[in-house]
C-alpha cells in the first residue's frame, strides 16, 4: 500500500471526491506490469486535474496536444516534452513513428528511473491526431511492440474530445483493440461532492440554494470554481452567464466546438431536444432538424450520449425502435432556455426569479437532478441491491396527455411510479392533483399491459404535507435531502 507523506496528506484534504478514480491510478502506478489507461468524460469535468493531483510527482513525460496546431507543431511539441521530461538531447523527428522510437530509445537508455514506473501522460491527445498524420499507428507501435513487453511503463491518455477517445481508443478495432488495462469515465460531481466543494471554498449555501446551483451548473468543477462566496447563487449566475464578457458567457459555443470536429449537427440535435423535456426519437429529431435519418445521425446521437450530454432510454413496453433521446446536460439546458436570448441583459436572473418561466424550468431541472442521483434515490427507497431500469413515460393517447416523470422498473416485479415536485415548502396533494395521479396510474397500467404492482412514490424538496389523500395514495417518499447522501 502506498504511504503518503505529511505534505501529501495535507494536500489530499483539499481534494474533493474521486476516491475510486484515485485508487485506480494509484494501483496502476504500483502494479507489477505496464499499464495503459484512458481517462475520458465531459469537457471541464476535471480529468487533467485528477491525473496531475495523483501522479504529477511521478511524471516522466507530460505532453499536451496543441489546440489547432499543425502536424509539425504537434511533433515538435512532443519532442520537446521528451527533452524536458527525461533531460536528454533533442532529436529531430520527421513523423510520429520517429517520435515514438525516440521516446522508446530514451526510456531504454534512462537509468534514473530503473526501479519505478515511467509515467507517460498524453493530455489533449485528440489534438495530436492531425489529418493523415498516422499518429494512432505510431501509438499502437509504441504500446504493442515496446511498452507492453516491459513492466515499468504507465501510459495515460486523455482528452476533452470524448468521442475521439471513445472511437479511437475504447472502441479501437485495430492495433489497440483490447489493449487498455483500465479506463476511467469521470463524471461530474454529485450533490454531496458539490457540498464538500462549497465547504472547501468557504461558500455558505442552504441545500435549496445548492440544488438551484446544480440545476444550472450541474456538478462541473470548472463552473463551480467561479462562484463567489460574497454573492448569492442568483447574483453569481448573473455575473457568470448573463454579464457582458462573463466567464461562462461563451461556454456553450466553446463546449461543442471542443468536443466535436463537425459540431453543427450536434448543436442542431441539442437545440431540438431542448424543446422536448421528455426527449424525442431519432425520427422526430430528424424531422425537426432536417438531419438525414441515416447512420450519420446515429453517430451524432451516440457521440452526444458518450459525452454525457444526452441520455438514451426505452419507454416501458417499447422496443429499441422507439428509443428516446433526452438532453440532460444542465448547463446546455439552462443556456438555451434563458441565456441565449438574454446575454448581456444586466441582472436578468435576479429580476426573473419566481416568474412562471423560471418556476416551470425549476420543476424540469429538478427532475434531471433526480435522474442524475438515481443511486441515492434507490438507497432511500431501500432497493439499492435490486436490479432496475429507469425511464420517463408518456401516454400514446394525446387526448389523455398523461405522463410520468420517472418510472423505476424493478426485477422484483414492482414498479415505482415517481412524481417529482420542486417546491419551497411541504407539497400538498390536493383533490384535483389526486385525480390526475389516479388517471396517470390507470393510463400506465392499461397502455403498458404490465402485470407488476405499481407503487406511487413522491420525490419532493421538503416532503409532503400529511393529509388523507397522502395516506391513501402514496406508498413511499423521497426528499431532496436524500439526494445529498454519498
Amino acid at each position: 500500500m502506498m504511504m503518503l507523506c505529511e505534505d501529501e496528506v495535507k494536500y489530499g484534504a483539499r481534494f474533493v471526491g474521486r476516491q475510486a478514480e484515485q485508487a485506480i491510478l494509484t494501483e496502476c502506478l504500483y502494479s507489477d506490469q505496464s499499464e495503459f489507461v484512458a481517462v475520458y468524460g465531459r469537457r471541464r469535468v476535471g480529468k487533467t486535474f485528477l491525473i496531475r493531483y495523483v501522479l504529477e510527482k511521478h511524471f516522466s513525460l507530460f505532453a499536451t496536444g496543441l489546440p489547432g496546431g499543425s502536424y509539425r507543431d504537434q511533433i515538435n511539441n512532443m519532442c520537446m516534452a521528451i527533452v524536458q521530461g527525461f533531460n536528454v538531447d533533442y532529436r529531430p523527428c520527421n513523423d510520429w513513428m520517429e517520435v515514438m522510437r525516440y521516446l522508446a530509445d530514451t526510456i531504454t537508455n534512462d537509468v534514473s528511473y530503473k526501479y519505478r514506473k515511467k509515467v507517460i501522460f498524453f493530455d489533449e491527445m485528440p489534438w495530436m491526431d492531425t489529418p493523415k498524420s498516422d499518429f494512432l499507428m505510431a501509438v499502437e507501435w509504441f504500446w504493442n511492440a515496446y511498452a507492453s513487453a516491459r513492466s515499468d511503463i504507465f501510459l495515460i491518455v486523455c482528452g476533452s474530445a470524448t468521442t475521439w477517445i471513445t472511437n479511437n481508443i475504447l472502441r479501437n478495432v485495430g492495433g489497440l483493440y483490447g489493449r487498455l488495462t483500465n479506463q476511467i469515465y469521470l463524471e461530474p460531481f454529485s450533490l454531496n461532492e458539490c457540498s464538500q466543494f462549497y465547504d472547501l471554498k468557504h461558500i455558505s449555501m442552504s441545500r435549496e440554494e445548492q440544488l438551484k446551483a446544480y440545476m444550472i451548473f450541474g456538478g462541473v468543477p470548472y463552473y463551480l470554481q467561479f462562484l463567489r462566496k460574497d454573492l448569492s447563487v442568483a447574483q453569481n449566475v448573473d455575473l457568470l452567464c448573463f454579464a457582458k464578457r462573463g466567464p461562462l458567457s461563451m461556454e456553450y459555443e466553446n463546449l461543442y466546438r471542443s468536443m466535436f470536429k463537425n459540431f453543427t449537427s450536434h448543436i442542431k440535435v441539442v437545440e431540438a431536444l431542448a424543446t422536448k423535456s421528455m426527449g424525442m426519437t431519432k425520427k422526430d429529431i430528424c424531422d425537426m432538424t432536417g438531419l438525414p435519418e441515416t447512420g450519420v445521425t446515429t453517430v451524432v446521437l451516440q457521440e452526444l450520449v458518450d459525452c454525457g450530454i444526452l441520455n438514451e432510454y426505452n419507454q416501458v413496453g417499447k422496443k429499441t425502435k422507439g428509443k428516446m433521446y433526452q438532453l440532460v446536460d444542465f448547463f446546455t439546458l439552462f443556456y438555451l432556455r434563458f441565456v441565449k436570448d438574454n446575454k448581456g441583459v444586466e441582472n436578468f436572473w435576479t429580476m426573473n426569479l419566481n416568474t412562471p418561466a423560471v418556476n416551470s424550468w425549476e420543476g424540469y431541472a429538478f427532475e434531471q437532478v433526480c435522474f442524475s442521483h438515481l443511486n441515492q434515490i434507490k438507497r432511500a427507497l431501500g432497493i439499492a441491491g435490486i436490479s432496475t431500469k429507469v425511464s420517463s413515460w408518456k401516454s400514446a393517447d394525446k387526448e389523455n396527455g398523461a405522463q410520468i416523470d420517472m418510472v423505476i422498473e424493478r426485477s422484483d416485479k414492482l414498479i415505482n411510479i415517481c412524481e417529482i415536485k420542486f417546491a419551497s415548502a411541504d407539497y400538498t396533494i390536493t383533490a384535483d392533483y389526486a385525480k390526475k395521479l389516479k388517471n396517470k396510474l390507470m393510463a400506465f397500467k392499461e397502455e403498458t399491459k404490465t402485470k407488476s404492482s405499481l407503487h406511487l412514490t413522491m420525490i419532493t424538496t421538503y416532503g409532503l404535507k400529511k393529509n388523507a389523500l397522502h395516506n391513501s395514495m402514496v406508498q413511499s417518499e423521497v426528499t431532496s435531502n436524500c439526494l445529498f447522501n454519498f
